[in-house]
């Protein structure tokens, strides 16, 4: 089997998972600072006011998610790059995206179907990862069992914990960016960063530990988390708009769910998806659709919810996402990434974007 993500598989302790990983990648994670040093240029942010910044994320994580914080900094160790730059990666949503670039709407779709709608009863998830080309290249498949025995497993970028994963308890997420007019520091306090509440989520053994753990985080950056769980009857899925200071929820119709990367539930902020438009606009209304032809029989497959992502109405700027060559370099973006999650398998199935022309390659917990 050969993945097309290098796979870091790491057990012990946080410090000790951290510092396993920032040995098995560190050439990645000093890489992906190296990438991220550049979009932070590009943005006017430079290295000595990103990495002060990074600095106030973290003293957040070691206040409210003490373990994600030990790993965090046992990896950047490890690695041998600044803690306050790995930091000021894993929160590059807020450093970066408190204006948005031109094409932001056309980020990533979020699929889910509850096992009463699919064919093996199984809970499914999935999404397409969209973001800059270049990225492709410095991201990892992350496989962490701790000392009490949890497992995550998540394809994220270099030097980061967490994006789209599944863990030992049947829990899955898989996430986009949303952009509202409270993102941003704007000298404000530092909050916890968007890609430590994702590790916040996938540490959690229950889907309402997981709710508890992300739903009250101070927040800088607007995001959309899809979470799932397995479990009798189907299991359950809820997808969280998470906005500084306020949070708004959808469920599943009909029992599946799609999100893109708007908001969608009442909440009192302006989505600055008024600003820039874009293909966000119809990619999860079309996407339900979709979804809904195949639930009608009850029988939702993962090739289903892999038509869906390979989708290309509005090519390039599709779900299926192609680079635009009218864009900006700096703004283009492509499938980065696909990934399909069956949570009662704890099946994890990943394929280099985009989706269209890539097969997804499976992993079992029990291969980890």
């Amino acid at each position: 089997m050969t993945l097309p993500v290098p796979h870091v598989e790491v057990s012990g302790t946080p410090a000790e998972c951290g510092s396993a990983y920032g040995r098995a990648a560190g050439d990645l994670i000093a890489a992906n600072v190296d990438l991220y040093a550049g979009r932070f240029a590009a943005v006017g942010l430079d290295p000595a006011v990103t990495r002060a910044a990074g600095h106030a994320f973290r003293a957040e994580t070691v206040r409210l998610y003490p373990r994600v914080a030990e790993m965090l900094d046992a990896t950047a160790e490890s690695a041998g790059v600044q803690v306050g730059d790995l930091y000021a990666v894993n929160a590059r949503t807020e450093l970066i995206y408190g204006t948005p670039p031109d094409g932001a709407a056309g980020g990533c779709t979020v699929l889910g179907a509850l096992g009463t709608h699919t064919a093996t009863g199984h809970t499914l998830m999935a999404q397409n990862w969209d973001w800059h080309p270049d990225q492709r290249h410095a991201m990892v498949l992350l496989t962490s069992t701790d000392e009490r025995g949890h497992t995550v497993r998540t394809l994220t970028e270099a030097g980061m914990l967490a994006k789209t994963g599944v863990n030992s308890a049947g829990l899955g997420i898989c996430v986009n960016m949303l952009t509202t007019d409270r993102d941003g520091l704007s000298g404000g306090q530092a909050g916890v960063p968007y890609h430590v509440v994702l590790r916040a989520a996938l540490e959690s053994d229950t889907l309402g530990r997981a709710l508890k753990a992300v739903v009250p985080s101070p927040r800088n950056a607007s995001m959309n988390l899809l979470l799932g769980q397995s479990g009798p009857a189907g299991g359950e899925l809820i997808d969280l708009e998470l906005v500084p200071g306020v949070a708004g929820w959808l469920h599943p119709a009909d029992g599946v769910i799609a999100h893109a990367n708007h908001l969608e539930s009442t909440l009192p902020v302006r989505d600055l998806v008024n600003d820039f438009a874009g293909s966000t606009l119809f990619r999860a209304a079309r996407a339900r659709r979709m979804l809904a032809a195949a639930a009608e029989t009850g029988k939702v497959t993962e090739d289903d919810m892999l038509a869906v992502l390979r989708d290309h109405q509005s090519l390039p700027n599709a779900i299926c996402r192609h680079v635009d060559e009218r864009e900006a370099p700096v703004d283009r973006s492509e499938t980065v990434y696909t990934v399909v999650l069956d949570l009662d398998d704890r099946r994890f199935g990943v394929a280099e974007g985009p989706p269209c022309g890539h097969d997804l390659t499976w992993l079992e917990f029990t291969s980890a």
